[in-house]
């Protein structure tokens, strides 16, 4: 450590002044499935932070990964007293000073926001005291013994913008459509002035990822925009709430849970929201159609409308996203732009011969740890002709893993069909099966192979997958110690319905669960005496340790029925990702 104090430069995101013990980590970290909102503790136990406390620390990390709903959850910590005194980034993260920025206004509190750059950010490895003020960031190897106090709450000023504004514009901000349309333009402008964007534009849909109950804060800020007499202004979605709204008190949940999760999608509801409660709205009949320019929320969404679609949205936080609904108007940045959209990384992947289905979101899961931040050309599945259940599977872990906010798959996805929009000077980066096996490794952490839950839904089963399931299922019954659950948008449930899917899921032993999703259920739901959870979902499969405490083991769709119908597995990687010994060759496939 440095025996003098080392002062670093950086980009004041959020102003003010703290000191703290720095906790530092080289990964970037989703608030949401990745921190306790109730008590700041540090639950992916995929992450090198896995344990340790936030409150009062200086928080280092990169940026911010995973869920959009990390912007509510640490809005939630600020309000309880459990945020870290200050957070200093390598790279801006919108999603995580959005949280600040709305808990300034619901709360009349902050903590100061820091983004340093890569190089600077390293520099801060081995630290012990860190001490921010404006946009100085000062290292030394203890506490100072100055008596220094940093702010404690107060309001930082609005950093000044270049935005142009329309007429519109102007009487939005300056109040003319009411209280909660003037806060919600505020807020969009503090963001585009930290995006740097020179304009606003027009938005023709939105999907709000706010609807998910975090704790008493997500409820309270919903609450005071109906207050103010929020309405919003474009076609709007709710994303997947905390709990099946019109079965939570059949299915166990406690009321303590139950009431204000409900209430929180209802509040939604009041701003003229259409209770469509699912994380998958492209499964919708609104789904926006390629070049729409819209505001989703919910990462797994968020990436297949701008992957899969071609519609552009950037991945916007939680509250920003009904923010910009409230007004018609986003900032015109980040991948609403065509300069924003185009690669920076190659990712070759080999050829495999026959997969199965856990192949896709394994894969993107995989790439997701390769690609970071950066947006990846994936090279190598041409001629693989992925459904877009695989897409969907793909795009919901790559969204786990990685901050980008698409991706693009050579010869399959809309902006890289043609060869010529492949650009060859890209640093490239390789798929193997080492690594592959590594990533199948991280997902599977059950110590035994027992199973006691099956979990599927993660997104929101498709039709198609209802229908791949109801096959698989049809003429057999389900272990009777085992729970198989589904979760599902209430629209494609009856779609499924129609179908004529759903009798021998329901013969089988299987539960349906709508409005709701994995990654918000709990116990009793998830029974208390089970310990070992089985799912095809690589994000469900990376969130489950830390959400649910439980084991996991991640396989294909065919797999998790077998293990439903015997209550154990093999636990071993698929035939494809085992290596083959060839004598006198290496190890492949």
């Amino acid at each position: 450590m440095p025996s003098t104090p080392v002062r670093v430069e950086g980009r004041c995101l959020v102003e003010g002044a703290a000191q703290g013990t720095l906790l530092f980590a080289d990964v970037g970290l989703s608030f949401w499935g990745g921190v306790d909102p109730a008590t700041g503790e540090v639950i992916d136990r995929h992450h090198p932070l896995s344990g340790e406390r936030l409150g009062a620390r200086v928080l280092a990390i990169p940026g911010g990964r995973g869920s959009c709903t990390g912007s509510s959850v640490m809005m939630e910590l600020i309000s309880n007293g459990h945020a870290p005194a200050a957070l200093v980034l390598a790279e801006a993260d919108e999603i995580l000073t959005l949280g600040v920025l709305v808990a300034e206004v619901i709360f009349q509190r902050t903590l100061p926001v820091v983004c340093v750059g890569r190089e600077a950010f390293d520099r801060l490895r081995g630290q012990g005291f860190v001490r921010i003020e404006g946009n100085a960031v000062t290292l030394s190897g203890r506490r100072p013994n100055d008596g220094w106090q940093g702010t404690d709450g107060t309001l930082s000023s609005p950093p000044p913008t270049d935005v142009q504004l329309t007429e519109q514009d102007r009487r939005l901000l300056d109040g003319a459509h009411g209280k909660a349309a003037q806060v919600a333009m505020q807020i969009v402008l503090r963001m585009a002035a930290i995006q740097g964007a020179e304009q606003l534009l027009d938005v023709t849909q939105a999907h709000i990822d706010g609807c998910i109950y975090t704790g008493p804060a997500s409820l309270r800020f919903a609450e005071q925009l109906v207050q103010w007499g929020a309405k919003v202004r474009v076609p709007t979605t709710l994303n997947a709430i905390s709990v099946d709204q019109r079965r939570w008190r059949e299915l166990g949940v406690d009321p303590a849970l139950g009431e204000p999760a409900s209430a929180l999608g209802d509040a939604y509801m009041a701003m003229g929201a259409q209770m469509s409660f699912t994380c998958a709205p492209y499964l919708l009949d609104t789904a926006p159609k390629a070049g729409e320019q819209i505001v989703w929320a919910e990462s797994n969404a968020v990436v297949y409308a701008n992957s899969v679609l071609g519609a552009r949205t950037q991945k916007y936080p939680d509250f920003l996203d009904i923010c910009i609904a409230l007004c018609g108007r986003a900032p015109l940045a980040g991948c609403h732009l065509d300069a924003r959209r185009k690669a920076g990384l190659i990712v070759e992947v080999p050829v495999l011969g026959a997969v199965d289905d856990s192949f896709y979101p394994l894969l993107g899961y995989h790439i997701g740890h390769l690609a970071g931040r950066n947006i990846p050309l994936i090279r190598g599945l041409e001629h693989a002709a992925p459904s877009l259940d695989d897409l969907k599977a793909f795009g919901a872990a790559f969204a786990t893993t990685s901050a980008a906010p698409l991706f693009h798959i050579a010869g399959v996805t809309p902006q890289a069909l043609a060869p010529d929009t492949w650009d060859p000077v890209l640093p490239v980066k390789n798929v193997d099966i080492a690594g592959l096996l590594a990533s199948w490794r991280e997902l599977n952490n059950a110590r035994d192979n027992h199973v006691d839950v099956v979990s599927l839904g993660n997104p929101h089963f498709s039709l198609s997958e209802f229908a791949a399931l109801a096959k698989l299922c049809a003429g057999r019954h389900k272990h009777s110690q085992v729970m198989l659950a589904i979760t599902c948008g209430r629209a494609v449930l009856e779609q499924a319905r129609a179908g004529g899917h759903l009798a021998p899921l329901e013969a089988f032993g299987a539960t349906l669960v709508t409005d709701t999703c994995w990654c918000m259920l709990g116990e009793p739901v998830i029974p208390p005496q089970a310990t070992t959870l089985m799912t095809n979902s690589g994000k469900f499969a990376h969130y489950a340790p830390g959400l649910v405490g439980r084991g996991v083991h991640f396989a294909s769709l065919a797999e998790c029925v077998e293990a439903a119908c015997t209550a154990t597995t093999s636990g071993q990687p698929p035939m494809w990702l085992r290596p083959v010994t060839r004598p006198g060759n290496r190890s492949h496939v």
